[in-house]
């Protein structure tokens, strides 16, 4: 097959070959059925591929017959797969064959080769047959090399949890928490480190299983410490979860003040379980002056009393660090006690994340806002945070001052000012409702 489409698959399927991408497989696939079937590559007989009578094809002969639109020569290049193991994952792909001649010979050729092939070569395989498992019949080979995961060597396992493709990391970790591969320890580790929130989720779930059947020599506290001081909300969530388990419930009361809305829940639902009730914790924190954690108002709105927390919340909104202020404004929404004019100030703020609470707090009264002013911030404020959301407001509230604003900060020096006031230009103002959310800060 000297020919430059021939020529081009074959440069295709190197690239295949040295990479890691379980798609470029199934690209290759596509591809050469493509071309054989409406280019200009003639197709080989059914009674072998291309090549001379009597010379065995090469690797790349071989892997363009395996993807031909002729079932025949598919099932004859089956047979030449043997010699050319690098070939397998083309094999994954040809278990979901339409043919059901074709996809039988596969399966049977992917069996037989199973037992022989090394963990990285191992993972290539199941790497494919996970990206087609979704396709018709193409859960045989999925099924197939999960259950060689599951039943086979314990290394086969081990090596895949550094694997680089996410499917398979994540198939390794389930194989691996299933037969018991992963010590406790070592799950806390993972679920603290590894960067896959599937990942995270499986490793803390087994840890908590593990420290609620009693199966961690009475060293459940210290695999409860890598959760707990882990970045990942989810998984902090799991340690707090399991503070309860170990007879720490005391513990999960630092917690009341994460920086995570699942984290503070998990905190209060333990604190509650071991009979103190958070809510006088949060009320005490917030009258403490500069000593407030940053997320305690927050935290205070989501078990407060609209009635007997509001006056401390108010009072937050002047306090000395944004993210208090900010947390305070958000308490305030959350409790539906929004008064527009104390809000109006804050607008001004030196803080942006700030700004943006105020302005998330007031957009369903953005209509009744003093327009003058809003514009007036928009095109003159010195900060961009603050023009960015007074150009929201005006937004929302649409009309005269809104496109006057957008006329002026066309040609704003800051870049996100600039991009939505040109997006925005010449647009109704209903459009405004769309503009991004103000993320700076």
């Amino acid at each position: 097959m000297p020919t430059s489409a021939f020529d081009d698959l074959a440069d295709q399927l190197a690239r295949a070959l040295t990479g890691t991408d379980a798609g470029a497989w199934t690209d290759f696939d596509e591809n050469a059925r493509a071309v054989l079937r409406w280019g200009s590559l003639v197709p080989p007989a059914h009674t072998w591929f291309p090549g001379a009578p009597g010379r065995r094809p090469t690797v790349a002969e071989t892997a363009v017959a395996l993807c031909g639109p002729d079932g025949r020569v598919r099932g004859a290049a089956l047979f030449a797969v043997r010699g050319f193991p690098e070939l397998l994952p083309l094999v994954v792909v040809r278990c979901a064959d339409w043919a059901g001649p074709v996809r039988e010979r596969a399966r049977a050729v992917l069996r037989a080769e199973l037992p022989g092939l090394s963990p990285g070569a191992f993972g290539g395989l199941l790497a494919v047959a996970l990206r087609i498992a979704g396709r018709l019949r193409g859960d045989a080979a999925r099924d197939l090399l999960a259950g060689a995961l599951h039943e086979g060597p314990e290394d086969r396992v081990t090596a895949l949890f550094a694997s680089g493709d996410r499917a398979v990391r994540r198939l390794a970790h389930r194989a691996g928490v299933e037969r018991g591969l992963l010590s406790p320890a070592q799950l806390a580790e993972t679920a603290a480190t590894d960067p896959d929130v599937v990942v995270q989720d499986l490793c803390a779930n087994a840890v908590l299983a593990a420290v609620g059947d009693g199966e961690t020599d009475g060293n459940g506290g210290a695999l409860l410490a890598p959760l707990l001081r882990s970045r990942q909300g989810r998984v902090r969530a799991a340690g707090v979860t399991g503070l309860r388990r170990t007879g720490r419930a005391a513990e999960a009361g630092p917690f009341l003040y994460d920086r995570s809305a699942l984290v503070r829940a998990c905190a209060r639902w333990v604190l509650r379980q071991a009979g103190t009730d958070p809510l006088p914790l949060y009320r005490a924190v917030c009258a403490a002056g500069a000593g407030v954690p940053d997320e305690a108002p927050l935290g205070l709105a989501e078990c407060g009393d609209r009635a007997v927390d509001t006056p401390a919340l108010w009072a937050l909104t002047r306090h000395g660090r944004p993210r208090v202020r900010a947390g305070a404004v958000a308490g305030l929404r959350r409790l539906d006690a929004v008064r527009v004019d104390p809000l109006v100030p804050l607008l001004d703020d030196g803080s942006a994340r700030v700004v943006r609470e105020a302005v998330t707090a007031l957009l369903p009264w953005a209509d009744r806002l003093p327009a003058d002013e809003l514009l007036r911030r928009a095109t003159t404020a010195p900060a961009p945070h603050v023009r960015r959301g007074a150009l929201r407001l005006l937004a929302e509230a649409g009309g005269a001052p809104f496109r006057e604003a957008v006329r002026v900060l066309v040609g704003d020096p800051d870049p996100v000012v600039r991009d939505r006031a040109r997006r925005a230009r010449g647009e109704a103002p209903s459009f405004a409702r769309d503009l991004p959310k103000d993320r700076s800060g």
